[in-house]
């Protein structure tokens, strides 16, 4: 897909891309880090969990993984939900009471946004059934 068609069907703001939103099923959350050369200040940049410099950009995507919205780029050393607030994003997807799936590092957010749950625990404990 060529970048004429992403700009074409993406939304250029939040608050534009909340009517076409609203109208999904729901929507999937993600962030990536955009690979950057070092720069003079690399503090804010780099990426411990990347282990290199970048920029944080936060994603919406559809249930077909189209491209809904695409936030502004932030310095990579900012974690997803961090980058996530400073957006808004948490806030206008919960305001617009749409179901969100996102990754594990959206843990805890809370609002409309779901993540799976850690490990296959089915509710019992570890010992269940061991003896003292």
């Amino acid at each position: 897909m060529g970048l004429g068609v992403w700009s074409a069907a993406t939304a250029n703001d939040l608050h534009q891309a909340m009517t076409r939103i609203r109208l999904l099923a729901y929507v999937i959350l993600d962030g990536t880090l955009i690979p950057i050369d070092r720069v003079h200040d690399h503090k804010p940049y780099y990426s411990g969990k990347h282990r290199r410099h970048g920029m944080n950009v936060q994603v919406i995507v559809d249930a077909a993984r189209r491209l809904v919205w695409a936030s502004a780029a932030i310095p990579g050393s900012a974690h997803d939900p961090t980058a996530a607030r400073t957006h808004g994003i948490i806030a206008a997807l919960t305001n617009a009471d749409v179901m969100t799936f996102a990754d594990k590092a959206y843990q805890g957010v809370g609002g409309s946004v779901r993540t799976r749950s850690s490990g296959t625990d089915t509710g019992r404990s570890c010992r269940a059934g061991r003896r003292p």
